[in-house]
């Protein structure tokens, strides 16, 4: 299953945004961003305007010149830090964000937590384990975390196992977090009955990854509708490049997306996953084109709004806008 899930990610160099705009129908602008932002491709400014208080939900920070990273096989991305970051949402257009920390700093987060302190407009999904104290847990929710994450595609880099799920599961409840699922479609098949169980909302990530190309003809799509239905699951629209054997502009995962944000738009965010850490130097995709997807993804500017906006303010306690 890893060189399977290697494989789909291995991005297909393309067409750019002028692929895009052709398949959407919509225009580019010929812009150029004020510089390079490190771990992106091109220096083009999306042609889709973040509305205000518009919400990154899913992206890493790797500081570790200020935060040592415990060993791991993972290759941590560089330059990736929050100087490097800010750069990317003054590409984007983005203000409010998510830091979900990295399978590298295993449950160390003070890199997350160091991180919404300076970058401000912020909250965070922390990686822990079911031995964590109450005083952590207090300390964490009030630096803003909100939720913890279980990154199970790679049995080899993962720093957390499925049996943890539950009784994390239990601790994090009273405070209101959810759990983020960052798991590939079979896995989903395989723990349905536990997610089914967990009193805690849950979050899967980059488009739940069912297998292509099968992709919402897979198992997996059917029981995250179910679960969305039951009203306590969201999804990321994100990690468009991680869904495609196409290449951009990702047509295989726009039709995933597609189908999730017409069943559910209430249910959606969005997340840039820089600094991309799937993805090889030479490979990292152009961020304004995975910005610009949402316009194929969600057509209309009241339901982006939503999914950039409204959205992340009810998961994640962002103010109302």
């Amino acid at each position: 299953m890893i060189g399977q899930t290697i494989g789909r990610r291995n991005v297909l160099k393309g067409a750019g945004l002028a692929a895009l705009a052709a398949a959407s129908a919509i225009p580019v602008r010929s812009v150029r961003a004020q510089a390079q932002v490190p771990n992106s491709t091109g220096t083009d400014l999306p042609k889709l305007k973040a509305p205000a208080n518009a919400t990154d939900c899913h992206m890493h920070i790797y500081d570790p010149t200020r935060f040592t990273m415990p060993p791991s096989q993972r290759v941590a991305p560089v330059n990736a830090a929050v100087p490097q970051y800010q750069l990317l949402q003054k590409r984007i257009g983005t203000t409010r964000v998510v830091i979900v920390t990295p399978r590298n700093y295993a449950t160390e987060n003070a890199v997350t937590v160091d991180a919404i302190a300076r970058l401000g407009n912020a909250r965070g999904v922390a990686v822990l384990h079911p031995t964590v104290t109450d005083a952590e847990l207090k300390r964490l929710n009030d630096a803003g975390i909100r939720g913890t994450r279980f990154s199970l595609g790679d049995p080899a880099t993962s720093v957390v196992t499925t049996d943890m799920i539950e009784p994390l599961a239990k601790r994090i409840a009273p405070l209101g977090w959810h759990i983020q699922f960052n798991v590939e479609g079979e896995q989903i098949v395989e723990l349905a009955d536990v997610f089914r169980r967990l009193p805690t909302p849950m979050v899967f990530d980059h488009l739940g990854h069912p297998p292509l190309p099968a992709g919402i003809d897979h198992p997996s799509h059917a029981i995250l509708r179910g679960l969305i239905d039951r009203g306590k699951t969201w999804v990321k629209l994100s990690g468009a490049y991680s869904n495609t054997k196409v290449g951009p502009p990702y047509p295989d995962a726009t039709k995933i997306a597609q189908a999730f944000v017409k069943a559910a738009p209430q249910r959606m965010v969005w997340g840039s996953d820089w600094p991309h850490p799937t993805e090889a130097n030479d490979h990292k995709p152009n961020d304004a084109l995975l910005f610009d997807l949402l316009s194929a993804w969600a057509p209309d500017d009241a339901t982006r709004r939503r999914i950039l906006v409204e959205n992340p303010e009810a998961l994640y306690g962002f103010p109302r806008a």
